[in-house]
């Protein structure tokens, strides 16, 4: 048989994400109460409706005072717990007074107890007090319409504090983006069946769904279409009838099943066929509308690096972040690296502090349908084209996929 060829010209991965990008623009907002917010990204600002703190508060356990006073002795007139509101104080008094609490009327100042004695109901302070001196002022954290957290910040604990702290019940945030998941193939059953003769079970639907809803997408799984182009197309259909992004996996290439570029064309318009690195060259991405359409290779290596470099990418921008793209970080070879001869070569490595350097070593073969090569990757090393093996101790560039270990981990257990 003649060699296929495809009509599809190899794009560039930094062009072919730019492609991507710029046809995920962010989805429409909607509001939601605050504990649901988190992991969503904010669509507008919150403003602080009030200024915080709203009175001025003590930073440390001490005693509350006039600085005007200098170092004469204070009568000690009581304490002030936090969540209390002590009496004003006059000249010549002073009380204890706890962290968080409301400095009382008439006092300007507090010195910490071990900095002041205390005798015979009176308080000595060992040096003249600052007016000012361990205050935390009205508004020394947000003044009143102050911008608390920018739209685009994607919403950790952090910021579901920031917000209990101000008030706010709701907020105002993009939809999750809605993923349809297509697996394609005559030789796959479901995970959880025994396969029969040349029959293999199917890995990228259970491994990519995961990814897909840890990324917060809302994912439905339209099952695995035979390689048939009535059932692929009628899948595809009830996909794009309400996702947001449709993704398959399979039928990318060139040969008599390969079904998805003809009905991606068929259905929308292709914005590449090809890319020019490995592993996931067949990467197809098109528009039907306004919903985005990846058609990844069946490789389960190919299909999640490029499910990582591409749809990830598309799914941040739809949930309304602005920063998207992978970032490349410096490292070095922990052993010698062999790149591909064609094209730039991601490979699945482990990353880890070693004398303070961040070292990476592959994890083994690096061939795309050995699913085993992502398990305990927490990087992608980017190695240029070339006939030359890296040296261990050459730099190179890393993506990052996880947390990093090491020698420059916080102590030892």
């Amino acid at each position: 048989m003649p060699h296929e060829i495809s009509p599809y010209p190899m794009v560039p991965l930094e062009e072919a994400l730019c492609r991507v990008v710029r046809a995920a623009p962010p989805l429409p907002a909607e509001r939601v109460p605050r504990q649901a917010a988190l992991g969503r990204v904010l669509a507008e600002p919150v403003l602080a409706p009030e200024d915080q703190p709203s009175f001025v508060a003590s930073t440390v356990d001490g005693y509350a005072m006039r600085a005007a006073d200098g170092v004469l002795p204070r009568r000690l007139r009581g304490e002030v717990a936090a969540g209390e509101a002590g009496e004003a104080l006059g000249p010549g008094e002073c009380l204890r007074i706890m962290t968080g609490a409301p400095v009382p009327p008439g006092a300007d100042c507090v010195v910490m107890f071990e900095w002041a004695e205390q005798r015979d109901g009176f308080v000595i302070p060992e040096r003249a007090p600052v007016a000012g001196e361990n205050l935390r002022p009205v508004g020394s954290d947000l003044r009143a319409g102050e911008e608390a957290i920018p739209a685009g910040t994607r919403l950790g604990p952090v910021e579901i504090g920031v917000l209990a702290a101000l008030g706010v019940r709701e907020v105002t945030v993009h939809r999750r983006p809605k993923v349809a998941l297509l697996i394609t193939g005559d030789e796959l059953v479901a995970a959880d069946a025994t396969p029969t003769g040349p029959a293999i079970r199917d890995s990228n639907g259970p491994a990519l769904q995961a990814a897909l809803s840890e990324w917060g997408a809302e994912v439905e799984f339209l099952g695995i279409a035979r390689d048939r182009p009535e059932e692929q197309e009628a899948l595809l259909r009830r996909g794009l009838a309400s996702a947001d992004v449709v993704v398959t996996s399979g039928g990318v290439s060139v040969g008599s099943y390969d079904l998805i570029k003809p009905l991606f064309a068929k259905l929308g318009q292709i914005h590449f066929g090809r890319i020019f690195f490995r592993p996931g060259k067949p990467l197809t991405f098109a528009t039907a509308g306004r919903t985005l359409l990846f058609g990844l290779p069946g490789n389960p290596v190919s299909a999640y690096v490029c499910l990582v470099l591409f749809v990830r990418p598309a799914l941040r921008r739809l949930a309304g972040e602005q920063e998207v793209l992978p970032t490349l970080v410096p490292a070095f070879a922990g052993e010698p690296l062999r790149p591909a001869a064609d094209r730039p070569d991601y490979q699945r490595a482990i990353a880890r502090w070693e004398q303070g350097r961040l070292v990476v070593r592959t994890t083994g073969p690096q061939g795309s349908s050995r699913l085993r090569s992502l398990v305990g990757a927490n990087a992608l090393v980017v190695l240029p084209p070339g006939e030359t093996v890296l040296p261990a101790g050459a730099p190179v560039e890393v993506i990052l996929l996880g947390p990093v270990a090491g020698d420059r981990t916080l102590g030892q257990c």
